[in-house]
C-alpha cells in the first residue's frame, strides 16, 4: 500500500458544479479551492504532490517553493501559464486535455461567423428596439447578410480543431486553405502561404496556440494586407492579435467584422480596447466559452483524472514536456 497522495486544485471554480470530477482510484487527500492568487499558491500546494491548475499560473519561484511537487495536472490544453524549463529542472511532470473540444470550439467558430454574417445581433436587437414596426412592411435590409458557398476561408493552425473548422466551412460549399508558417514562402501543396492567407481569404479563423512566436500574430501590417476585407475569428487565445490594432481595424473599415472568444486578459478589464466596439454590429465577443459544452467539459474532467492516475501508475500520458 502506498502513501497516501496530496492533491491540490487551485481553482474548482473554473469548471461548473454540474462537472464530475471523479476521485482517483488511489489512496489520496483532495483539497479544493474555488480560486487562487498568487501569492496563495505555495501555502495552499506547500504538502501537495499533484497540483491541479486551469488557469492559476506557477511561475519558477513558486515550483521552486513547492518541494514536494512531482506532477502539474493543467486542466486545459494551453499551458502557457506553467514554467516548463523550471518543471523540466525538477523532473516534474506536466500533464494537459488534449483532443476534448473537437465539436464544441468548432461549432462555436462557425456560430461566430454565421452571427456575423448574418448579422442576427443587430437584426435581434433592432427588432426589441421596434425598428420592425417602423419598417412598415414584412422585412428591412439595415444590415448586410452574406452567403458562405464559394467563400473563402483562410485556417491559421492546421491541428486537430483547425481542420474540424475546416470540414465544417466546406460543409456550407466554402473554399478551404491553411495557411504556411509565417515565412514560408514555399510550402508544401496543403499548405498556402501566410501572406496569400490574409490577401484572398473572405473570412480568417485563428486556432493555434499562443507561444513566443505567435503572439501578436496578427496586428497591423497583417491588417493592411486583408485586401478582401475579411472576418476575423478568433477561439484559441487573445494574445493571438493585437487587440488595440484590431480596434482600429475595424473602424478603419480594414476588416468587415470580429468574432472572439474571449482577450489577452481575462475577464476583460473595464478600460480595455475592445469596450470601443461592444456596441459595434460587427462584432462579437463570448467570455472564453467556446470550449464550454457539457459533454466536453465532463470528458476534460474525466481526462484530468486519467492523467493524474497514469502518473500515479508510473506510465505519464499527454507530457508537455
Amino acid at each position: 500500500m502506498g502513501a497516501k497522495r496530496h492533491i491540490v486544485f487551485l481553482d474548482r471554480e473554473t469548471l461548473p458544479d454540474f462537472v464530475t470530477v471523479r476521485g482517483p482510484s488511489f489512496d489520496h487527500e483532495w483539497t479544493n479551492y474555488p480560486r487562487s492568487s498568487p501569492d496563495q499558491i505555495v501555502d495552499r500546494a506547500q504538502d501537495a504532490e499533484i497540483v491541479v491548475t486551469n488557469k492559476v499560473p506557477l511561475n519558477a519561484d513558486t515550483i521552486a517553493a513547492l518541494p514536494q511537487l512531482k506532477m502539474i495536472a493543467v486542466a486545459a490544453t494551453g499551458t502557457n501559464i506553467i514554467n516548463l524549463d523550471a518543471c523540466r529542472g525538477r523532473g516534474i511532470t506536466v500533464s494537459n486535455i488534449r483532443g476534448y473540444a473537437t465539436s464544441t470550439v468548432p461549432e462555436h467558430t462557425i456560430a461566430l461567423v454565421l452571427g456575423l454574417c448574418r448579422s442576427l445581433t443587430p437584426y435581434h436587437q433592432s427588432v426589441g428596439q421596434g425598428r420592425w414596426a417602423d419598417a412598415g412592411q414584412f422585412c428591412y435590409f439595415d444590415y448586410p447578410i452574406f452567403e458562405l458557398r464559394n467563400k473563402v476561408m483562410g485556417i491559421i493552425g492546421a491541428g486537430e480543431l483547425g481542420k474540424s473548422v475546416g470540414r465544417l466551412a466546406e460543409a456550407f460549399g466554402m473554399d478551404v486553405r491553411y495557411a504556411a508558417r509565417r515565412g514560408d514562402h514555399n510550402p508544401d501543396a496543403f499548405y498556402t502561404p501566410f501572406e496569400k492567407i490574409l490577401s484572398e481569404s473572405d473570412i480568417i479563423s485563428l486556432h493555434c496556440p499562443l507561444t513566443y512566436d505567435t503572439k501578436d500574430l496578427i496586428s497591423t501590417p497583417e491588417f493592411d494586407q486583408m485586401a478582401k476585407c475579411p472576418l476575423l475569428i478568433n477561439t484559441s487565445r487573445g494574445g493571438l492579435v493585437d487587440e488595440l490594432a484590431l480596434v482600429d481595424a475595424i473602424e478603419a473599415g480594414k476588416i468587415s467584422g470580429a468574432g472572439f472568444d474571449g482577450t489577452t486578459t481575462e475577464p476583460m478589464p473595464d478600460d480595455h480596447p475592445f469596450m470601443r466596439i461592444m456596441d459595434r454590429p460587427n462584432f462579437i465577443l463570448t467570455p472564453h466559452v467556446a470550449w464550454a459544452s457539457r459533454e466536453a467539459l465532463q470528458v476534460l474532467s474525466d481526462q484530468l483524472i486519467d492523467n493524474i492516475e497514469a502518473f500515479v501508475n508510473g506510465s505519464p500520458q499527454n507530457e508537455v514536456i
